[in-house]
């Protein structure tokens, strides 16, 4: 069983024109989320552009998030440095989050030995379940499937994997090594129907801000045991995670265009991720509607 819920989706950071935090905005975007059927929520994320927030308004939107729902909360408290994330994790500890999504450190490309210890100590300063981040497409550093399996092993609230390095062939391999009660969460959209066959319990998602219904449908097929279902239900997605990022329009510039269209005040990215490409909230609408239609 899932322990976060089997749907999450790793919400946008919503801004005002200005270009500043929008609080209430991501209280009515988690509120929606949830009603769409998002069984959980990660804040501050990639897709929440983590990087560009600072400790206050990642503060602000744990707690905010944590108190408009009642599904889990998960909050993305890491970075690069490890005494500034043990920082943020213990403050975000006193807010009612439901655990803490830990990303790989980025930039530095630590040793794996390094990313062990970093880990180990992001853990030891919290009671919460850590969900580890394997990104090494942003990160620059994988981790090593050795490691998880021995943190998963030896720590205690290390309860589960967000894998998005693109590899479902090491992810079994992971899952058949590591304690029967870790979890692995699929962090990559395309992915998900792949990684539920060898043995992932969930997905953390982007295109679930729009494909939240689709998930759940594809998700209870794939529960009774009805794999063609299942494809079906996912091949109408395919083209929502196609849309979800680019060279020219990378996550979360496609993500926002979407809800805008959708008519949710999520403003745009934040610099440096560049401006939204002409005619991408003319494409949003076009993917948005032949989904519904293929949803018959």
């Amino acid at each position: 069983m899932a322990r976060f819920g089997r749907i999450l989706t790793a919400m946008v950071t919503p801004f005002d024109e200005a270009g500043e935090l929008n609080v209430d905005a991501a209280v009515a975007l988690a509120k929606w989320l949830v009603e769409q059927g998002n069984e959980g929520l990660v804040v501050c994320g990639t897709t929440g552009e983590s990087p560009t927030l600072s400790i206050d308004e990642k503060l602000q939107l744990f707690e905010a998030v944590v108190d408009a729902v009642t599904v889990p909360v998960v909050a993305g408290t890491t970075g690069s440095n490890t005494l500034h994330d043990i920082g943020l994790t213990e403050e975000a500890g006193h807010l009612g989050v439901a655990g803490i999504l830990g990303v790989c450190p980025y930039y530095n490309r630590p040793s794996q030995a390094g990313i062990e210890m970093h880990f180990r100590a992001i853990a030891g300063s919290t009671d919460l379940p850590v969900v580890l981040y394997d990104i090494p497409g942003r990160t620059g550093r994988k981790i090593a499937g050795d490691t998880i399996v021995r943190l998963a092993t030896d720590v205690p609230n290390i309860v589960a994997l967000k894998d998005a390095a693109g590899n479902p062939g090491a992810s079994a391999a992971v899952k058949a090594k590591a304690p029967d009660d870790f979890e692995i969460y699929s962090g990559d959209d395309s992915l998900t129907l792949p990684l539920l066959a060898v043995g992932a319990v969930g997905a953390i998602g982007v295109a679930t801000h729009w494909c939240a219904p689709d998930h759940r449908e594809m998700f209870d097929a794939w529960a009774r045991g009805d794999i063609a279902a299942a494809q079906g239900i996912n091949a109408r997605q395919l083209e929502s995670y196609q849309f979800e990022t680019s060279d020219e329009a990378p996550n979360p510039v496609p993500s926002k265009a979407m809800l805008r269209t959708l008519g949710h005040d999520v403003g745009e990215c934040r610099s440096p991720m560049g401006p939204t490409p002409h005619g991408l909230e003319r494409a949003a609408r076009g993917v948005y509607e032949r989904l519904v239609a293929a949803r018959g």
